[in-house]
């Protein structure tokens, strides 16, 4: 409990005493109606200074007004003991939205917990603890077991296990060795870690989850939109509403002090808390429970509209399959496997394909850029460079169609590239990508949860795409797409779809565009590009494609309890309102219908948190 929460339950015990003290203790007389009002000054003055600060404002219709004026008149008609106890029960109400409050942020405010206070870092066999802004990419540092990894990097010395708990979600210790990336944010759990970095600390995953989360707010929903106007027009005129049965009636029958005592019973309950507190609460809770699960949201109307989804549009590489292309088979036709390896990395060696980084892996020795002239990159093709004064083409069949040199099919399933040399074929390369142990769960999970439309798009050849699609359980694919073919299709889902907002999952460079125009961009956050994330609405922290469907259920579950949280506030609010004008209903009838009201739905708001965590 914060200082401010503590204070306020020492005014409400306070209060309460007093009241107690009023009622069982003092006659009825003047030392009792200052004993009342003290006791009203106690928990009510803020609520009283918050109102004629916005009076000064011109702004009358909010909470602290129709309090202030509900509590005022019920002391003006003789009601003291209902008049403090209202300004009681709405300050008790207010304080245990707080508390409720600050449990929903525990998961997200433990994310801040992530940043890293310093870096060991290793300069010329000395180290010493700098602040992690001050490393350099390319440094060398020291991660010693039980502190947090500054920066990402590559292990160059040394093997533990991390927790990644705090990055992923999940629970399972990570083992990692010489050679293995490890990720800022991350614990080192038991060994000495040599790392060298490959970012600066403002581009590691660290500072971008903690970007992500301070403006995971920043976009409302519609569902708090709509409440905030529902506030804007609502307050006045109840306001209005109730001058009329204040006035109106006791006109002709002469009875002002029961129709005012009415007015101030429909007052009381006409605050909107219930719903202005709740509803972005629910949105908090859920945002924060998906956290847990490896998800950072970046806004509540995302929330909203990922319980929408009908349509749902996935890259394959990196986001349905690991991206870790290797080498599968060397097909040479004159020239011997270790050549044509070695041709095709030359042509390749400036490319940051995934593609052509497997390739010159799998040469294993040191290549020799100054042999590598005038290298050229056809999108979507592949690239040539002159190698020894050779004219290289290194890519698919689009490539050796346009040099006119004919390939040779090949029967193994995976990306093929083709070589050819001053127009003379020379063989070709397969390199293959494994599918995440995740994917087919992932789309028939979808299917059950009710998205109709699942889609696959690729760059890569149509064999390749067609075996993944069938592995996986997707019937509708799309292959040897260029970036902005998968702009057009996409741009063409989206117009055929009526039933629900498009979601986009990739995490390259490419895709960047397509997540920024489906309604919904999901990034693969691990391993995804700096723009993919950027681009997105929606980030997969560990890259588990079956995040998507917890983030359909998180979201389809936080959307009921809005739902639910509206449609209650509203029923109880009328049914009260209406009890009271007609004179059955009294001010601690009021009470229960505003603050006791508003604590059910903040309790139920607080749900959508707990709900998200279970399967």
């Amino acid at each position: 409990m914060e200082k401010e929460q503590k204070l306020m339950a020492l005014r409400i015990a306070f209060c309460v005493l007093l009241l107690i003290a009023a009622h069982l203790f003092i006659e009825p007389g003047a030392v009792r109606l200052y004993v009342y009002i003290l006791a009203y000054v106690a928990v009510g003055a803020d609520v009283v200074l918050h109102a004629l600060k916005n009076a000064l404002r011109l702004d009358f219709f909010d909470e602290y007004f129709l309090m202030t004026i509900a509590t005022i008149g019920a002391f003006c008609i003789g009601e003291y003991p209902e008049g403090v106890a209202v300004m009681l029960f709405y300050q008790v109400g207010e304080m245990l939205s707080d508390i409720a409050v600050d449990r929903s942020k525990e998961s997200i405010t433990a994310l801040m917990d992530i940043r890293p206070d310093y870096a060991n870092l290793d300069a010329d066999g000395a180290v010493r603890k700098v602040a992690p802004a001050e490393v350099a990419a390319g440094s060398i540092i020291v991660v010693k077991p039980g502190e947090r990894v500054p920066i990402d990097g590559v292990v160059i010395d040394g093997c533990s296990t991390l927790d990644t708990s705090a990055l992923t979600g999940e629970s399972v210790p990570r083992e990692v060795a010489e050679g293995e990336t490890v990720l800022s944010g991350s614990i080192n759990l038991t060994g000495l870690l040599r790392v060298k970095t490959s970012s600066t600390y403002g581009e590691s995953t660290v500072s971008k989850i903690l970007d992500l989360m301070q403006n995971a707010e920043s976009g409302k929903a519609k569902s708090e939109k709509f409440i905030t106007r529902f506030a804007r027009y609502y307050t006045p005129i109840v306001v209005f509403l109730a001058v009329f049965i204040a006035v109106l009636p006791p006109i002709f029958s002469g009875q002002w002090s029961e129709w005012i005592y009415r007015a101030l019973v429909f007052l009381v309950v006409s605050c909107p808390c219930a719903l202005v507190v709740s509803v972005p609460l629910t949105f908090f809770a859920g945002i924060g429970g998906a956290s847990r699960r490896g998800l950072v949201i970046k806004g509540s109307e995302y929330v909203e509209l990922l319980a929408k989804v009908r349509t749902l549009v996935f890259d394959k590489t990196g986001t349905l399959t690991k991206g870790d292309f290797t080498v599968t088979a060397v097909h040479p036709e004159i020239i011997s496997p270790d050549e044509l390896l070695e041709l095709a990395a030359l042509a390749e060696i400036y490319s940051d394909h995934p593609v052509s980084a497997s390739i010159r892996t799998a040469v294993r020795k040191d290549l020799d850029k100054e042999i590598v002239k005038n290298a050229r990159n056809y999108a979507g093709e592949g690239v040539s460079a002159e190698i020894d004064g050779r004219n290289v083409f290194a890519g698919n069949e689009k490539l050796m169609q346009r040099v006119n040199v004919p390939w040779h099919q090949c029967h193994k399933s995976g990306t093929i590239v083709h070589i050819a040399v001053d127009g003379k074929y020379m063989g070709h390369i397969v390199v293959s990508d494994s599918i995440k142990k995740q994917s087919a769960t992932t789309v028939k999970r979808l299917k059950d949860y009710g998205v109709s439309k699942i889609v696959m798009l690729t760059g890569d050849h149509k064999n390749v795409a067609a075996e993944v699609a069938k592995t996986v359980g997707i019937e509708e694919y799309y292959a040897e797409l260029l970036p902005v073919d998968k702009v057009n299709i996409l741009q063409q889902l989206m117009a055929k779809t009526e039933a629900g907002p498009t979601a986009f999952a990739g995490d390259g460079i490419n895709d960047a565009p397509a997540l920024k125009l489906a309604d919904i961009g999901i990034a693969m956050g691990a391993a995804g590009s700096d723009a993919a994330i950027e681009a997105a609405d929606i980030v997969l922290m560990n890259d588990n494609p079956e995040n998507i469907a917890d983030g359909i259920k998180i979201s389809r579950k936080t959307m009921a309890i809005v739902k639910q949280n509206i449609t209650l506030a509203i029923a109880i609010k009328i049914i009260i309102m209406l009890l009271g004008t007609i004179g059955i209903a009294n001010l601690w009838l009021a009470v229960f219908a505003d603050v006791g009201v508003t604590l059910l739905a903040v309790i139920n708001a607080v749900r959508a948190g707990y709900n998200s965590l279970k399967k």
